[in-house]
């Protein structure tokens, strides 16, 4: 996987505000290639830096997606917290 793709993704994460979410294609457009979703789960899935908010990153049919760090359940209850709908 392209690094300086995944750098971009991370700082596109890492500007979510708390209580917002966007989607996987969302962040791939952002960090400038719009079909890369799944490279933007991938990238996701294998982040365990806390200063990226990968919970804030949602499938676009609004479910969850996964999460490394505890699965669907524990993403849903930390947007929750934060605030999100």
């Amino acid at each position: 996987m392209n690094s300086d793709f995944s750098d971009k993704v991370r700082d596109v994460v890492r500007g979510i505000p708390r209580g917002k979410s966007m989607t996987y294609k969302e962040v791939a457009q952002k960090a400038g290639n719009p079909k890369a979703a799944r490279a933007v789960g991938a990238i996701m899935r294998t982040n365990y830096d806390p200063d990226i908010p990968c919970h804030r990153v949602v499938r676009s049919d609004g479910s969850m997606g996964g999460y490394n760090r505890g699965g669907t359940r524990a993403k849903l209850r930390k947007l929750q917290r934060e605030g999100a709908r």
